[in-house]
């Protein structure tokens, strides 16, 4: 049997940018991406803390050190700067694997760098 874990998470990054006539997706700062374990293209989900909104959309590369988080196309509208949000992927694996598995959980500092 397989099962879906959490595979790893940004928790609690500040948006920066609203980009809502783009292509789509979020665009996050290589080095937060690194250091979650993200990867281009991947599938993520982001959870707004403000408004509660909830959303699905892939990942886009920022400028390293840029502490950039901006999500583009219609989930632009799901945001303002300055919210604060949640970002966080999942794996598939199999369940005794599953029991052990530890995800990466990224905590930035308030201008989205890392500590």
């Amino acid at each position: 049997m397989r099962i879906e874990v959490l595979k790893s998470k940004i928790h609690r990054a500040k948006i920066t940018q609203a980009e809502l006539h783009y292509v789509g997706s979020i665009t996050i700062d290589e080095a937060l991406m690194d250091a979650a374990g993200f990867v281009e293209g991947e599938k993520v989900t982001v959870v707004n803390v403000n408004n509660g909104e909830r959303l699905e959309t892939y990942v886009i590369k920022g400028e390293r050190d840029s502490g950039m988080i901006c999500l583009n196309g219609p989930a632009a509208r799901k945001v303002q700067v300055g919210d604060i949000v949640i970002i966080f992927s999942y794996a598939s694996m199999k369940l005794e694997k599953a029991k052990t598995f530890k995800p990466t959980i990224v905590f930035p500092t308030p201008d989205n760098r890392l500590n």
